[in-house]
């Protein structure tokens, strides 16, 4: 009893830390939900340890309903996790939470194997995951990493290092953690491609194709539609026979 009370104090102690909406400790333990999720959670993850299957699961959907969040009780969820409002969050029955880590909303660690085997992420510590990033498979996610909101992670992701975009890809690798601006991400597709515009645009001015100043090239695509469209034959048109 002493230890969850031990644990409850921590979590508080994580989301006063972590939101800067938070403005007391008795306004965190009644109206946070990520926070009674973990709390629930942490009850029904001791009865499953204990060889106990049907309550857990039954307990787990209670928390579901009355927080949105839905956690396994099997998942091992560490000390000082905060999930940040908390609606959608799914934590798959063989992932793990490291110390200190942060889920926003919409946060999946789910699996991509039927075996019964490990088959979600494990997250290191101080992890933090944006905002409807979806982490998949029996992956490992080193301490320290930022996961940018939206991005889909099926590789495992080092330390300290910042991936974002569908499938997630490594952007940042620092050797300390930094925060995470998820509104200004950088978008490593949009890069290449600009890259790509970039030196087509030399090699057309290099083999004299560039297009004189103020005269824009065509659209490829334009008119498209009604070239198909004169270009497709008319089904004959017989008469109709009178009966």
């Amino acid at each position: 009893m002493w230890g969850f009370i031990e644990r409850a104090a921590e979590d508080v102690d994580a989301a006063l830390r972590q939101d800067p909406a938070a403005r007391g400790r008795i306004e965190v333990a009644l109206c946070y939900p990520g926070l009674h999720a973990l709390w629930i959670h942490r009850i029904s993850h001791a009865l499953w340890r204990r060889g106990l299957v049907l309550g857990p699961r039954i307990l787990s959907q209670l928390g579901r309903t009355l927080t949105g969040v839905e956690i396994h009780p099997g998942a091992r969820i560490g000390r000082g996790v905060f999930i940040d409002h908390g609606m959608g969050v799914v934590i798959g029955e063989t992932a793990e939470v490291g110390d200190g880590c942060v889920l926003y909303k919409g946060v999946v660690l789910g699996g991509v194997s039927h075996a019964r085997v490990r088959r979600h992420p494990r997250l290191g510590q101080d992890v933090v995951v944006g905002s409807n990033a979806c982490v998949l498979g029996a992956i490992d996610v080193g301490e320290g990493a930022r996961i940018g909101s939206g991005s889909v992670v099926i590789r495992d992701v080092p330390a300290n290092a910042t991936v974002v975009g569908v499938p997630g890809r490594l952007v940042r690798h620092q050797s300390r953690p930094v925060d995470v601006a998820h509104a200004d991400l950088p978008d490593p597709v949009a890069e290449a491609l600009g890259r790509l515009s970039q030196r087509l645009a030399r090699l057309e001015e290099a083999a004299g194709q560039k297009p004189a100043a103020g005269e824009g090239e065509a659209d490829p695509f334009e008119g498209a539609v009604e070239g198909m469209r004169e270009a497709r034959p008319s089904p004959p048109r017989g008469r109709r026979k009178r009966r």
